[in-house]
């Protein structure tokens, strides 16, 4: 009787934590569902859909709109453009502020000073920068200015199908080293000091600590800043809006953009739904990476 009597006052305490629990959740769950899960369901409702939010509104259309951006050609072009934009801004994202970081941590003069300078295009609006960055590389800009004095003809970056993005690979790399540095010098404090002083005993030089040692007490850090440089760089849209407009001849527009202009543009909202449900499927199979990734490392 008395044990009965245990288990059901246990039962009763679980149970009340539980609604405890619950009730303090809701605020967080309630919101949540409204600015998260609903725009995202709604999203994905949409793209089954055509027809503009007037008095006419929206009708179903099934797979129709998937089956355009599969069979239009600029959707690839610009498909093409965000992978060369991607791959372009990560590599050299996470290599430079690797080194940084690498000769920041052993460094003791001016490195708070540096730490900040490196990191304030991070915190730097996009809209000023990609303004700056387009005074900078019109045709009579600085740049071309700098180049003459070394003898060398101006050169139409923007307004160039080979040179336009190079100038927004540039801007991105600039933008996220100083993030990628804080997260490295991060990753860098948890790797144990003896590991290196073991390795010093044993007369390993710098390259093989940093080899043996730093890049796999990095891995962790290392994914978490590849996959969140990727996302950064596939939701891109100031400085193609900003400097280029996504020209010349749609060398530029990345995928983002392109949905910008089908949404806005064009009223084509169910055909910018889709792009963007696989813009956003593109995203959850990144962020899967990670976590797959951090389970494997843990």
């Amino acid at each position: 009787m008395t044990h009965q009597k245990l288990s059901r006052n246990a039962f009763l305490d679980f149970d009340n934590e539980t609604v405890i629990a619950w009730l303090f959740l809701a605020p967080a769950l309630l919101l949540l569902g409204i600015f998260v899960l609903y725009p995202i369901a709604y999203l994905c409702y949409l793209s089954f859909t055509a027809g503009s939010f007037t008095r006419a509104g929206v009708h179903w259309v099934g797979l129709q709109n998937y089956w355009r951006l599969f069979l239009t050609p600029d959707f690839w072009q610009v498909v093409g453009n965000t992978i060369v934009f991607t791959v372009a801004t990560v590599l050299p994202s996470l290599l430079l502020p690797l080194g940084l970081a690498v000769l920041l941590d052993r460094a003791i003069v001016l490195r708070d000073l540096l730490r900040v300078a490196y990191f304030l295009p991070s915190i730097t609006s996009l809209v000023a920068v990609g303004l700056g960055w387009r005074w900078l590389f019109q045709t009579e800009g600085p740049v071309n200015q700098w180049l003459a004095l070394l003898g060398i003809d101006p050169i139409p970056w923007l307004s160039s199908t080979v040179w336009a993005m190079p100038v927004l690979i540039l801007l991105s790399i600039w933008k996220q080293i100083g993030f990628n540095l804080v997260v490295f010098l991060a990753g860098l404090q948890t790797i144990p000091i003896s590991r290196y002083e073991a390795a010093t005993l044993d007369g390993a030089n710098a390259w093989q600590q940093f080899w043996y040692i730093t890049l796999p007490g990095l891995q962790p850090t290392l994914i978490f800043a590849a996959v969140t440089t990727a996302i950064f760089t596939l939701r891109s849209f100031e400085p193609v809006y900003v400097i280029t407009g996504g020209g010349p001849l749609n060398a530029t527009n990345l995928l983002v953009y392109y949905i910008y202009e089908q949404a806005f543009a064009q009223f084509d909202f169910g055909y910018a739904a889709a792009a963007a449900t696989l813009l956003l499927g593109a995203t959850l199979v990144l962020v899967s990476v990670q976590l797959r990734a951090s389970r494997e490392t843990d």
